[in-house]
């Protein structure tokens, strides 16, 4: 594979079908490691908010269990916690919070004007109509309650190794373009993360502020790694922007412990409903 990937036709319509999708099997292991990665950073903007005992909370698009069990015990009994997805599969129906398929899209908020809370992590980098999802959301808040979105940005940080200083780490940083091409052509913003405070207040929200991070190298970022390649390996293999050979390697490099691996920032905003 070349170091520079065609792009994809600016006259094409994208494909819209998510690229991670929960049904495959390492849709769980994305969330196992994507929870030990960020759940901390997640928890502590609850704790800014002051998410307390007796709140109700919505988790949009919430994938794993992690977060929606966290929201549980901190609103405890007299509180309520609506977890919600296109694919639930990987929720605990009986985890202590309700679960529910829902197309943050294209369905209705539930409960609208209800909420003292509602999140959605990674959720919106990979939904089309971002601005209506956005507008559902902000109808379940409750005047005076709060969104917490965080995203990705891609285009920010864009590599996969920092520190590019041999082949290994250069095949790594080809690889993770060619996973952003894909996530482009299937209609993902990789610039949305730098977006959110804009967004959020023009959604009519007050009191917007944002904050941002990222983790470099660990097992975590290995094994997230390991199995998101192994996940789009057919889509990078039928596209052409990879080969077998050059995706085992970089799999048996990251399985050695050999690439200091990253991700993109997540970039966490937050605001209040007015009212």
């Amino acid at each position: 594979m070349s170091s520079s990937q065609p792009l994809a036709d600016p006259g094409s319509e994208p494909d819209h079908r998510y690229l991670l999708d929960n049904a495959r099997t390492e849709a769980g292991e994305r969330f196992t490691w994507l929870a030990e990665l960020f759940d901390g950073v997640t928890r502590g903007h609850f704790d800014r908010l002051g998410v307390q005992e007796g709140w109700r909370c919505w988790e949009v698009g919430a994938g794993g269990p992690g977060i929606p069990e966290a929201l549980a015990t901190a609103v405890g009994p007299t509180g309520y916690v609506l977890a919600t997805d296109i694919d639930p599969s990987w929720l605990d129906p009986h985890g202590g919070y309700e679960v529910r398929r829902h197309d943050v899209v294209g369905d209705p908020p539930p409960q609208p004007g209800t909420f003292d809370l509602v999140h959605a992590r990674l959720v919106l980098v990979h939904v089309p109509d971002r601005a209506r999802a956005l507008a559902t959301m902000v109808a379940a808040l409750r005047p005076g309650g709060r969104l917490l979105i965080e995203d990705a940005d891609t285009e920010l940080q864009p590599l996969a190794c920092l520190d590019e200083v041999g082949p290994a780490q250069r095949r790594a940083n080809r690889l993770r373009r060619a996973v952003r091409e894909l996530m482009t052509r299937r209609g993902a913003d990789l610039r949305y993360g730098r977006t959110l405070p804009r967004a959020l207040r023009a959604a009519g929200l007050v009191e917007v502020s944002a904050a941002g991070c990222f983790p470099v190298g660990g097992v975590a970022c290995d094994r997230l790694e390991a199995a998101t390649v192994r996940m789009v390996r057919a889509e990078l293999l039928a596209a052409g922007l990879a080969d077998d050979t050059e995706i085992d390697a970089h799999l048996a490099a990251v399985d050695a412990g050999e690439l200091d691996l990253t991700l993109a920032p997540l970039i966490s905003a937050w605001g209040r409903r007015p009212g």
